[in-house]
């Protein structure tokens, strides 16, 4: 990868956590909303809570599609770490091409779906569910370029990285 490239790579990633970082912002604000008029003020409102679980919603797929790192996501650690590098490399191409088959077949008709739920609307907010419901069609192309990206990298000789035990954290 060029240094432009990689700098430009590393800005998108950048502007990708701020939007999440927003997001959870904007979330916990309104949960805080909803705390102060349900329990202070004695009014519940709903759209403070209709606004939580769809920034929930947004914020997991967006974090999965755009934030999170492969090495970051959930796996057997105790057949992965045991791997050696040859083996790595074959779990890695059977889990990319399980993967991508099983998005790429959904996703024609999660598209449909996402595009016929126009029709509906949330009950507070009033957001049409096909823009609440795209970023489910986002995080699936997004999962399908990267897992082609990973299996590319595996067939041509580039093993994962072994999982490293005393480098495990939060991904900070």
């Amino acid at each position: 990868m060029t240094p432009a490239l990689r700098a430009l790579a590393g800005w998108c990633y950048r502007r990708a956590e701020n939007v999440l970082a927003a997001m959870l912002a904007v979330m916990f604000a309104a949960f805080i909303i909803q705390i102060v008029f349900r329990y202070f003020a004695n009014l519940p409102i709903g759209w403070t809570q209709e606004l939580t679980v769809i920034l929930w919603i947004w914020l997991v797929l967006w974090g999965a599609a755009f934030v999170i790192r492969e090495t970051e996501e959930v796996r057997f650690d105790i057949l992965y770490a045991t791997a050696g590098p040859k083996a790595r490399r074959i779990m890695c191409i059977i889990t990319a091409v399980a993967l991508v088959g099983l998005y790429g077949i959904s996703l024609p008709a999660v598209v449909d779906y996402v595009a016929f739920m126009k029709v509906e609307s949330s009950a507070y907010l009033k957001i049409r569910f096909d823009l609440l419901f795209s970023i489910y069609v986002v995080f699936a192309v997004a999962i399908i370029v990267r897992y082609i990206w990973l299996c590319w990298q595996a067939v041509w000789g580039k093993a994962p990285e072994a999982f490293d035990p005393t480098k495990a954290g939060s991904g900070v």
